[in-house]
């Protein structure tokens, strides 16, 4: 059977062979380029644009401003989580009369090649009234700071707080009390190859875009009703990326500057984003600051959790809403079982790049913080912190388990899981009890070695709804097509084996259909996990029906029983004797020749996510002059309930590891007191090489399936990102522990220097070795 089975995927060949169409591949007959003229400062008044110079030049065919674009344009919508009061923080294809961080789009160019559009852009003179740039959520929240949105009035754009039991009464009542400040840094999602997209404009005012991804249905809706048209007249085609991550495939400006302009000027207009564009504009992710409290017994049980939360939300309100804020709050708690629950989070406004999601949002930020604060809480009693954790996870004859927060409009509640399972198995990978020898090895050698894990609880399969239709045309093949979208990861290979396991035929003899608006009825794409959890379950239902059909248009041609006919190997078979009435070509064919259809649809609904949960563990050592860390080992567990193909959710869990080293040692978009950011080339922005990836040891899980799908699925996406962090500073905290330190390393990213100081400022140096 199809489902289970670690078969290649059918998205490679093409992939590898340089057969891929991505944006920079498409060129169209009269074909211009556009580029964006973008804000220089941080903060400041609009005084005079000057564009006359630009259109001067020869091959430009069009400059415009937000002046130029129509006087009841909207502003780009909220996709996730949308909140009220938060419409008046959303941006505008175009800045009118204040630019709000450095990058806000203020003109479009469009000339007849992409150098000419950028001399064009150069000649652009704009002419600003600075204003003090706010850079951090504290300065954000100083009274003597100037609101970034007079019609919200406060810089403290919204707050979300949430409570589970008497927390006052708990935490009163508690032995001990823990209490400390943990931050997380900015960083993003780097996909291979920058965004694109290429508008064509149609003869009667009908629009083809090139270049969707992620949510294309959705974001034809929102293009539709900013430029005052119908549905119908916009088609939307995916092409290839180089990645999505979550950052990709959210409408952004560009994504309404392009349309427009190629309307405007009646031909076909490209835009690509440069790299420095990339790191500037693109939705910036995680950056938090945590004031967190515990309450804990001497066993190490806790019994309360308070956090104060503040996100720093940047500039404006994008796509995402309170999605970060949200999911930070709901999967806060994590696999624990805790009475009493406060949380409180800060929407904050700065002058810096608008945020959105990236790749395990609020999980990275959150598990980082939960995760540290428990291996601190076991320092402090000098318990392990493995036992720590046993004595605080939820149990499997507590599932279904709520942990009294919400998030994206659902109780969070916990479907299925054996936590203590996962976390012997954990201790049993890395020879848990075996380390002090470990440890006694590398201190004679002069190293040091430290040993930590984290556990998490993910969330998956976001609803509402997603579309399959499977049908099987009159010459014998199969089609599903589907609402999702590929952004790398195998979304056909996926749809291809599930509708296989219904037919029973090699699974490279489907043939997957997504990502065109014109071909595909519906659709919400591919986000927050989702895809093989919803998707999945769309498609396995009308590849169902469609089956259904077949065996009763079988039974009716071939005079026999329905009940005695299965489908195996492309044909139509009686069930007892194995014996072939007729192959499915042969059926199709005859169908066809009598006006019948095969094919089917199905919406499949999820009210309720679903929620994989896992354990990273990594043993390091470290190197006591430099600081550098070696990692020797790192092992994952992830139970997803039941695994479509297990290859690559390993390559999943493997990609994601990768990511979450970046968030862990090397990635920060870091800004300077203007609001000018430092890091905006890859001399700055460090990304981790095949040289810094440590060799991971993957286990999939299918122990606890969910309730909520036909399958069993729960989505894998995202669980080999969200507890990079914190495994890895536990166990260099591990490594380099003393009687008095046991909070340090509470800020992301973990830089060498950092480690370094650490260790020189309690001497841990060689006896004889010079400063």
């Amino acid at each position: 059977m199809a489902i289970g089975e670690s078969v290649k995927r059918l998205e490679d060949p093409r992939l590898l062979t340089g057969m891929g169409c991505y944006a920079g591949d498409v060129v169209l007959p009269e074909q211009c380029e556009a580029v964006l003229v973008r804000s220089r400062h941080a903060y400041a008044r609009i005084t005079g644009i000057d564009v006359e110079g630009a259109r001067r030049l020869p091959g430009v065919v069009c400059v415009l401003t937000a002046k130029d674009l129509p006087d009841d344009l909207l502003p780009i919508p909220m996709r996730l989580s949308p909140e009220k009061s938060l419409e008046y923080a959303l941006q505008y294809p175009l800045a009118k009369d204040v630019v709000r961080y450095v990058g806000d789009p203020i003109a479009v160019v469009v000339a007849e090649n992409r150098y000419i559009a950028e001399d064009a852009a150069d000649r652009v003179t704009v002419q600003y009234e600075t204003l003090q740039a706010i850079t951090s959520v504290d300065s954000a929240l100083a009274s003597s700071s100037s609101v970034l949105h007079e019609r919200i009035g406060r810089n403290d754009l919204f707050r979300i707080h949430s409570t589970k039991g008497d927390i006052h009464k708990v935490l009163s009542s508690c032995e001990y009390v823990f209490e400390e400040d943990f931050y997380v840094q900015r960083h993003s999602g780097i996909p291979l190859e920058t965004r694109g997209i290429i508008s064509v404009p149609g003869p009667d005012g009908q629009l083809l875009i090139y270049g969707a991804a992620k949510v294309v249905h959705f974001n034809r809706s929102v293009l539709a009703k900013l430029l005052n048209k119908s549905e119908a007249d916009i088609r939307m085609i995916e092409l290839d990326v180089g990645g999505g991550f979550g950052v990709r495939g959210e409408f952004y400006p560009e994504d309404y500057l392009v349309p427009y302009v190629s309307l405007q000027v009646g031909r076909p207009v490209r835009w690509i984003e440069d790299r420095l564009e990339h790191l500037q504009a693109i939705n910036h992710s995680r950056e938090q600051k945590h004031k967190l409290t515990i309450g804990y017994d001497k066993t190490g049980r806790i019994h309360a959790l308070r956090d104060e939360i503040f996100v720093d939300m940047g500039a404006y309100i994008r796509t995402h809403g309170v999605t970060v804020p949200e999911l930070t709050q709901g999967m806060l708690p994590g696999p624990y079982d805790i009475s009493a629950i406060e949380l409180v989070t800060h929407v904050v406004a700065t002058n810096k790049t608008p945020t959105g999601t990236y790749r395990g949002p609020g999980r990275f930020e959150s598990t980082f913080v939960r995760e540290r604060a428990i291996d601190c809480i076991a320092q402090r009693l000098n318990i392990d912190p493995a036992a720590v954790r046993e004595r605080n996870l939820i149990r499997p004859d507590q599932m279904p388990y709520s942990n009294g927060i919400l998030a994206l409009g659902q109780e969070i509640e916990f479907d299925s899981g054996d936590y203590p399972q996962l976390l012997d198995r954990a201790r049993e990978k890395l020879d848990w009890d075996g380390f002090s020898d470990r440890k006694r090895e590398s201190e004679q050698s002069g190293r040091l070695r430290g040993h930590g894990l984290a556990m998490f609880v993910e969330k998956s399969g976001y609803g509402p709804w997603e579309f399959a239709e499977v049908s099987l045309s009159p010459d014998g093949k199969f089609y599903c097509k589907s609402g999702l979208a590929d952004v790398g990861q195998g979304v056909k290979t996926m749809l291809a084996q599930i509708c296989a396991d219904q037919f029973s035929v090699p699974y490279n003899e489907i043939r997957v259909v997504h990502g065109d608006t014109d071909v595909v009825k519906k659709g919400n794409g591919s986000f927050a996990t989702r895809g093989t959890v919803v998707g999945g379950n769309a498609a396995w239902h009308a590849a169902g029906e469609l089956k259904e059909q077949i065996l009763d248009q079988g039974s009716r041609m071939g005079n026999v029983n329905r009940d005695r006919l299965e489908l195996a190997d492309g044909y139509l078979r009686e069930s007892d004797t194995k014996k072939p009435l007729m192959s499915l070509h042969e059926l199709a064919t005859r169908c066809a020749e009598q006006g019948i259809e095969l094919r089917a649809e199905h919406t499949f609904s999820a009210p309720h996510m679903t929620y994989p949960y896992g354990v990273h563990a990594a043993e390091v050592e470290i190197d006591k002059e430099t600081g550098a860390v070696n990692i020797l080992k790192y092992y994952i567990a992830y139970d997803i309930g039941r695994a479509v193909n297990p290859e690559t959710i390993r390559g999943q869990l493997m990609g994601g590891m990768a990511q979450g080293l970046g968030g862990t040692f090397y990635e920060e978009l870091r800004y300077d007191d203007s609001g000018q950011l430092l890091s905006g080339t890859f001399m700055d922005y460090l990304l981790p090489g095949a040289t810094e990836v440590p060799e991971v040891e993957i286990e999939i899980l299918e122990n606890a399936p969910s309730r909520f799908n036909p399958l069993g699925l729960k989505g894998a996406g995202e669980g080999g990102t969200v507890a990079v962090a914190p495994a890895l500073a536990n166990a260099i905290a591990n490594a380099i522990a003393g009687d008095d330190d046991e909070t340090v390393l509470t800020s992301l990213p973990l830089r060498t220097e950092t480690i370094r100081t650490i260790l020189r400022q309690k001497d841990t140096r060689p006896a004889g070795v010079a400063e």
